[in-house]
């Protein structure tokens, strides 16, 4: 079965059907939760929606029966029913037994699970990259800033002993007592003998 109403589910459809001959087993897969989701916060049907199916019989001509009686037929039930002017489009499959549907049901898990596990082992490298490159920074950040310590440290004592060297400067040494009156002296001497040759030749 394909295409036949999202509402409706797997125990009205083998109700309806069993309404003419009675089905073995029948098997109708749930669509995407993750679309459930998204329907019902969008305002849609908050119901579990299918979109194809499987009915198997005992007997191929009671499936062969079903399949020519049904398809392209209205679902019909109450008028206010969702699915009342929904048509069935149900096809008999020749050759196709109940285990080729769960192969089918097997390899199409493995396939869904090869590939999540692909994306989750995709995800797990992205996030160790990018670890390894934040570790790699904080790495590069922490020697840089040892340097700049470093560099601080070896230039702080320079610093002050050219502070130190800058406030020293030369000083003259003071004029003593001693040598002031040596100088006295001298200069009287000077200006005696002065007066005593201006004497000598008046």
């Amino acid at each position: 079965m394909a295409m036949f109403c999202e509402c409706i589910s797997s125990r009205k459809v083998g109700w309806k059907i069993s309404i003419h001959n009675s089905p073995i087993v029948s098997h109708i897969p749930m669509l995407d939760p993750a679309a459930r989701k998204r329907r019902k916060r969008a305002g849609g049907n908050t119901g579990k929606n299918f979109t194809e199916g499987w009915v198997e019989f005992s007997k191929k001509s009671d499936a062969k029966h079903v399949a020519k009686l049904l398809n392209g037929e209205p679902m019909g039930g109450k008028r206010r029913s969702a699915y009342y002017y929904d048509l069935w489009n149900i096809k008999y499959l020749r050759k196709f037994k109940w285990n080729h549907l769960t192969e089918e049901i097997a390899y199409r898990k493995a396939v869904h699970d090869q590939k999540l596990a692909a994306e989750i082992s995709a995800a797990k490298r992205e996030r160790d990259f990018y670890l390894a490159r934040v570790d790699q920074s904080k790495t590069i950040k922490a020697i840089q800033e040892k340097k700049k310590r470093k560099a601080g440290d070896e230039a702080g004592p320079q610093d002050e002993t050219s502070r130190k060297t800058l406030r020293r400067f030369s000083q003259t040494k003071s004029v003593g007592k001693s040598e002031e009156d040596q100088a006295t002296r001298l200069d009287l001497k000077v200006l005696a003998g002065v007066f005593v040759q201006n004497e000598e030749q008046t």
